[in-house]
C-alpha cells in the first residue's frame, strides 16, 4: 500500500480547542483525520451533522418532565442502584408498567 503526505493549515484557536478533546479520547490529530477519512470511504458519506446551528428546543411536555426530574433530584427523591444489571432490571419493570 502506498502512502501520501497530507498537510493542512489550522487556525491556532481551533487547534488549542480541538487537540485537548482528541487527547481525552487518546487520539493524535493524525489518527483522528485518518478515522474521519476511513469513515467517509466506508460509508460514502461525511460523518458530520450540518444542523448544529439549528435551535433545538424541548416540547412543553419534555420541559415539564425535565423540571420535575431536576426538582426530584434536588429533593433527594432519587433511587440508587448497586449495579448496571439492577438499573436495567428497574428500567424493564418501569417499561412493563
Amino acid at each position: 500500500m502506498s502512502h501520501t503526505n497530507f498537510n493542512m493549515r489550522l487556525d491556532n484557536d481551533l487547534r488549542q480547542k480541538a487537540y485537548p478533546v482528541l487527547e481525552q479520547y487518546g487520539l493524535t490529530p493524525s489518527q483522528a483525520v485518518r478515522m474521519f477519512f476511513n469513515q467517509i470511504a466506508q460509508t460514502g458519506k461525511v460523518p458530520l451533522s450540518f444542523d448544529w446551528g439549528q435551535s433545538h428546543t424541548l416540547s412543553s411536555n419534555g420541559e415539564k418532565l425535565l423540571r420535575e426530574s431536576i426538582q426530584a433530584f434536588e429533593n433527594g427523591e432519587t433511587e440508587r442502584f448497586d449495579s448496571l444489571d439492577e438499573l436495567n432490571q428497574a428500567m424493564a419493570e418501569i417499561a412493563r408498567g
